[in-house]
Order: C-alpha cells, then sequence, then structure tokens
C-alpha cells in the first residue's frame, strides 16, 4: 500500500513562523506542506484549487481574525483545523473559544529554544496535525486514509517507567467508601470534558484529569469549565487535595500524578521527560492511580490520538480500578481509547453523554 502525506496548508500572519513551521512539518516524512498564506483571504483562494487535509491557522490576523475564518471554513467546507496561538493570556481564551468553534487542536507558536525543547516542540507539532488529519470532521474515505499513514518514530518513546516504577500489590490502598475518578483525554477532549463535567452533580467523587495541551492553555481551560459547571474545575497545582466536588486538571508541560498520605488523596505536579510522546502524559496520571489507589479509582478514558494511556489504565484494572472507555461514535479520533481497550484495560464502552452518569453510579452505587 502506498501511503499518501497528510497536506497542510500553513496560515499565518508572520512570515517566519509560516517558514519555522513549514521546515518543522516537512522534517516529518508523512506530512508535505502545500502552502502558506498571510491571510484568510489568500488561504480561501489556495483552498480553491487544491484542498488541504488540515490548516494550521493562526488566531490573531489582519483583515479576518482566525475564529470567525474558522467558522467559515467550518460551515462550507469542513476541513481539519489546528490552532497555531502565541502563550498570552488573551491568545488562550481565543485558541479554546475556537475549540468550540470546531477546531481540534491547538499548538503554540515554535520559538528558538534549547535543542531538547525544539524537539519537543517538533514533536508535539507534527503529532498535533496528524491528530488533526484523523478527526472526523470530514468524509471517511479521507480519513481513512490519513488513519493508514503510520506515525515518525522520530525520539525514543519512554514509558511511565520514567516517572515511577509500576505499582504492585503492597501498593494501593484496600477499598474505601471515597472513590477518586482518573480521566485522561487528547484530541477533541476539550469539549469532551465540557460535557462530563458540566454532567458531575455538585457532590460529584474527586476528579483528576490529563488533557493534552500546551502549557497555560490548561489554566485558562480550567477557569472556563469553572464557570460553566456545578463543581469546581482549577489547574493542578502541587499537593492539591483530591476532594468531592473538585476535578483538578493537569498544568500544560507537567506530569501530574496521584498520591496519597493516609486516607487523603492528593495530586504531585513534577517536571519530567515525555512519556508516550506527551507531558503530562495519561500514562503517568494512571500508572499513579494504579499504585495509590487501586479499587478506590474509576479510570476513564476519552477521545485521542495515539496509545498514551493503555498501559496505564490496564496497570489501573489489574490493581482493582473499574475503567470505562469513550466509545467510538463519539469521539474525534478513536486512537487512545480504541488501544486501551485492546490493552485490556476497559470494563465498559459507552457514548460521551452516557459516562458521568457511569462514573457517578460506580462511585456512589
Amino acid at each position: 500500500m502506498t501511503n499518501k502525506k497528510i497536506k497542510v496548508l500553513i496560515v499565518d500572519d508572520s512570515a517566519v513562523v509560516r517558514q519555522t513551521l513549514a521546515k518543522i512539518l516537512e522534517s516529518d516524512p508523512d506530512i508535505h506542506v502545500i502552502g502558506m498564506a498571510q491571510d484568510p483571504f489568500v488561504a480561501a483562494e489556495r483552498i480553491k484549487t487544491l484542498v488541504p487535509d488540515v490548516i494550521t491557522l493562526d488566531v490573531e490576523m489582519p483583515r479576518m481574525d482566525g475564529i470567525t475564518f474558522l467558522q467559515k471554513i467550518m460551515s462550507q467546507h469542513p476541513i481539519p483545523v489546528v490552532m497555531c496561538s502565541t502563550l498570552t493570556t488573551k491568545g488562550s481564551e481565543t485558541a479554546l473559544r475556537a475549540m468550540e468553534y470546531g477546531a481540534v487542536e491547538i499548538i503554540t507558536k515554535p520559538k528558538m529554544g534549547t535543542k531538547d525543547f525544539l524537539e519537543e516542540s517538533r514533536i508535539r507539532i507534527c503529532d498535533a496535525v496528524k491528530a488533526a488529519a484523523m478527526a472526523n470532521v470530514r468524509p471517511v474515505s479521507r480519513a481513512a486514509r490519513a488513519a493508514s499513514t503510520p506515525q515518525n518514530k522520530v525520539a525514543p518513546k519512554l514509558t511511565a517507567d520514567a516517572m515511577l516504577p509500576p505499582p504492585t500489590k503492597t501498593h494501593a490502598m484496600s477499598q474505601t467508601t471515597e472513590k477518586v475518578v482518573i480521566v485522561g483525554a487528547s484530541t477533541g477532549g476539550t469539549e469532551a470534558l465540557r460535557v462530563f463535567l458540566e454532567s458531575m452533580p455538585v457532590n460529584a467523587p474527586g476528579i483528576v484529569i490529563v488533557q493534552h495541551m500546551p502549557e497555560n492553555f490548561t489554566k485558562a481551560f480550567a477557569n472556563r469549565l469553572d464557570t460553566l459547571c456545578r463543581i469546581n474545575v482549577k489547574e493542578a497545582e502541587n499537593n492539591d487535595s483530591v476532594v468531592r466536588g473538585r476535578a483538578l486538571i493537569a498544568p500544560g508541560s507537567k506530569h501530574a500524578l496521584l498520591k496519597r498520605s493516609g486516607a487523603r488523596y492528593f495530586v504531585e505536579v513534577k517536571d519530567g521527560p515525555l512519556v508516550s510522546r506527551h507531558r503530562p502524559s495519561v500514562d503517568v496520571l494512571f500508572r499513579s492511580a494504579a499504585r495509590y489507589a487501586g479499587a478506590n479509582a474509576v479510570g476513564v478514558i476519552m477521545t485521542g490520538m495515539g496509545d498514551d494511556g493503555a498501559r496505564g489504565m490496564k496497570e489501573m484494572k489489574d490493581a482493582g480500578s473499574y475503567n470505562l472507555a469513550q466509545d467510538e461514535r463519539s469521539c474525534v479520533v478513536f486512537g487512545m481509547p480504541k488501544e486501551a481497550i485492546k490493552h485490556g484495560g476497559v470494563d465498559n464502552v459507552l457514548p460521551l453523554e452516557k459516562l458521568a452518569q457511569e462514573v457517578i453510579r460506580l462511585c456512589d452505587g
């Protein structure tokens, strides 16, 4: 079988950003940059002659902003869009609004840094484009073609061993009356988590979440959810307690681990390498839940590309937790739930709209 490259159109008013993004994306043998545009009007003309598989779109541009262009794309000719944003508070909030309008990923604008920083940035940007190419926003035939493209193994893929040892039977507490909910999500997860958390009652069990997202965006995301939900939602800080009525979201570019002191659960936020190509990593959070919560945990894995969380969820199940996966129909990308199911860590597969209800039943039943 001949694998076709993912065709990308870069839309950004900065020539430097356009060139840098093009260089990063072209370094991946599965991606081909078919064009660059300095604003949405030029981009619209390019799309008429050669339709890309993915568009990377700047948030703030002259003549027409990225949000307006995104709405036009989604209403007239849906194409997977990756929002390219700065790390400013305003940029974060606008990019998150773009996710509600149909964008499937957020990346931060590439900038110069250390060799390790540039390599991590390259991995994240290329993986975001590949995830977008698989998103369910267009005809299945092209999505299937993108799904058949193998991932380029550009760097060693570390496991959760890089952050903490595997769990043993002596680590997790025996089941108690208080349970904790451990959630992992990636592409499409911002909207999936909104649906999930908005359905939670005010006395919901404590929740810890890893959503693959750049640093700074997680704080804006948590703040946004906090205004929508009955429970309190915040970006996790080191030593935050996991308590009823609160959801903690791992900060971008940091790992989050569930820990316990006596009967009290709390989170540890720490630096570390990319694990399963991510930081924060779902595998790291899930392993820590297996190690310190065991049968007191309920695991949930949601929409996303790749296999982050699959091994950790199996470790949670082996330690006694009950685990749920979002079903294929309601996923933007079914990769992460599919891999978790394949690894044998999932007890039940449910539509997004039924996940919260089942979590409450499991925790309070």
